[in-house]
C-alpha cells in the first residue's frame, strides 16, 4: 500500500508536469480589456512620460515663486488656464488661474492654492486688471512634474504581470489600445460516471446531474483558461478512450492539459484508472481531506489531472493543486488571498490528513463552518466564501484557535 503524498509533493509534482507546456504555447495580441486577467507576454517600455507636461495638483493661481517676496505680493491677474489648453507664457508680476490637471506656463515654476489668495475665488475673465494678493511659495509647490510618475523609454511593466484594471489603466494612459499577452492554454474537460447526466434531462431512478463540469468549466475560465468540454463519458474505458483522442490526436488539436473527474478511487468500476492502464499516469492517494485520491501523468503526451467525483473534492483539488500551479506556472490567475481567522467553533480533524474545510469569514474575523467535512454537500460549498486550511499534524481545534483560510 502506497504512502499518501503531502500536499504540497504533490503540488509541487503538478507544477513540474505543466512546466513544459509554456514552453509550446506562443503570444497572441488582445484588446486591452480582453487582456483583463491573463499575463503579460513580453516587456512594455512607456512610449511617452507620464505625466506629459508639467500639470497643476490644485486649483490655484501659476506663479513664478521669485515673484513673491516673504511678506507675499499682489500680482496681476492673468489669462485662465483650463485643463486641456495651451497657455501662453507666464509674464513677471503675474498669474494665472489654473484648473488641477491643467498645463503650466512657461514661466511659472510654483502653484498657489486658490483658498490662500485674496481673494479666495478667480475672478471674472471679462474683469480688466484684475489683482490677487498670495503668499509666498516654493518652486514646485502643488506642480506635477514632466516624467514624475514615469518616464519615456523605461520599463513600465515587466514580462509575466498580471493584468488587472490597474495594469490596463496603465497602459491606457500611455496611448496603448492592445497589448501581447501570453496564449491561454486550453483544457479538455471530461466528466466520467453512468449514474451522471446533463442538467436539464430526465433524472432517472440512481442518476444524479453533474455539477462537476460546471464546477470546473467556471473555475478554469475564472483562471484565464479556454475549456472544451465533451459532455460526460460512461464507465466504458474504450469508449472514455475514444473520447479522448477524438479531441487530442487532430493535428490541429490545441488541448494542452487533459482533466477529468471521477473513476480515480480503488473500486471495482473506476473508468479513468481502467482507461489509463497503458498511460504514464499514476494513481495515488494525498493526505487531505476531502480529494485524496488523485491522478497525474501524460496521455499520449499530453498532461493529465485525474480528480475525484465527489463535487467539493474536485473542486478543492482544483483549488489546492492545479490553480496554484498555474499561478506558479503560467504568472495567473493571482493567488488565493491567504488569512488567518479565528474559529466559531470547535473542529477535529484526521490524524496525518490535511482537511480542508469550508467556511465563511465574518467582518469580525471569525471563521463559522459552512456544513461539514462531507465531499458531497454542494449547499455548503456555495455559501462558503473561503478555504479553511488545517494541517495534518492538527487533530483538535477550539473555538478561538487562529486558522489559515484561503479567501475564494
Amino acid at each position: 500500500m502506497s504512502v499518501p503524498r503531502s500536499v504540497a509533493v504533490h503540488r509541487q509534482a503538478v507544477v513540474e508536469l505543466l512546466t513544459d507546456v509554456s514552453a509550446g504555447k506562443g503570444n497572441i495580441t488582445l484588446p486591452l480589456l480582453e487582456a483583463l486577467g491573463k499575463a503579460l507576454a513580453v516587456d512594455v517600455y512607456a512610449p511617452l512620460s507620464l505625466p506629459p507636461f508639467a500639470n497643476s495638483q490644485m486649483d490655484g493661481f501659476a506663479v513664478h515663486s521669485a515673484d513673491i517676496p516673504d511678506g507675499g505680493a499682489e500680482l496681476k491677474v492673468a489669462e485662465p488656464v483650463p485643463a486641456g489648453a495651451a497657455p501662453e507664457a507666464l509674464k513677471p508680476g503675474f498669474a494665472a488661474p489654473i484648473m488641477t490637471g491643467a498645463m503650466i506656463p512657461d514661466g511659472a515654476d510654483a502653484v498657489v492654492p486658490i483658498e490662500k489668495a485674496t481673494p479666495n475665488f478667480f475672478p471674472d475673465p471679462a474683469a480688466v486688471e484684475a489683482v490677487v494678493e498670495l503668499p509666498p511659495v516654493a518652486p514646485g509647490t502643488y506642480v506635477r512634474d514632466s516624467g514624475s510618475d514615469i518616464r519615456k523609454g523605461t520599463l513600465a511593466l515587466p514580462a509575466g504581470t498580471r493584468m488587472g484594471p490597474a495594469q490596463l489603466g496603465l497602459l491606457a494612459a500611455l496611448g496603448l489600445t492592445t497589448v501581447e499577452v501570453r496564449e491561454p492554454w486550453c483544457v479538455l474537460l471530461v466528466t466520467t460516471g453512468d449514474e451522471v447526466v446533463e442538467p436539464g434531462e430526465e433524472l432517472t431512478t440512481g442518476k444524479i446531474f453533474d455539477s462537476n463540469g460546471t464546477l470546473l468549466e467556471a473555475s478554469l475560465r475564472q483562471a484565464g483558461l479556454d475549456v472544451v468540454r465533451t459532455g460526460i463519458s460512461d464507465d466504458d474505458p474504450s469508449r472514455l478512450l475514444a473520447v479522448l483522442r477524438r479531441h487530442t490526436a487532430q493535428a490541429d488539436s490545441r488541448v494542452d492539459v487533459i482533466v477529468t473527474t471521477g473513476g480515480v478511487s480503488k473500486g471495482a468500476y473506476e473508468v479513468v484508472r481502467q482507461a489509463m492502464a497503458n498511460q504514464p499516469v499514476d494513481f495515488l492517494p494525498v493526505a487531505m481531506q476531502p480529494g485524496g485520491p488523485q491522478g497525474l501523468g501524460t496521455f499520449d503526451g499530453v498532461p493529465f489531472l485525474g480528480f475525484p467525483g465527489n463535487p467539493v473534492s474536485c473542486l478543492v483539488s482544483f483549488e489546492m493543486f492545479l490553480r496554484p500551479a498555474l499561478s506558479q506556472v503560467l504568472g495567473t490567475p493571482a493567488p488565493r488571498p491567504v488569512l488567518k481567522a479565528r474559529l466559531a467553533e470547535p473542529l477535529a480533524s484526521p490524524e496525518g490528513k490535511h482537511q480542508v474545510r469550508r467556511g465563511t469569514v465574518d467582518a469580525d474575523g471569525t471563521v463559522r463552518m459552512e456544513g461539514g467535512a462531507g465531499s458531497h454537500l454542494v449547499h455548503a460549498l456555495a455559501r462558503a466564501n473561503a478555504l479553511v486550511q488545517i494541517p495534518g499534524d492538527v487533530t483538535e481545534l477550539t473555538d478561538g484557535d487562529e486558522v489559515e483560510v484561503w479567501m475564494l
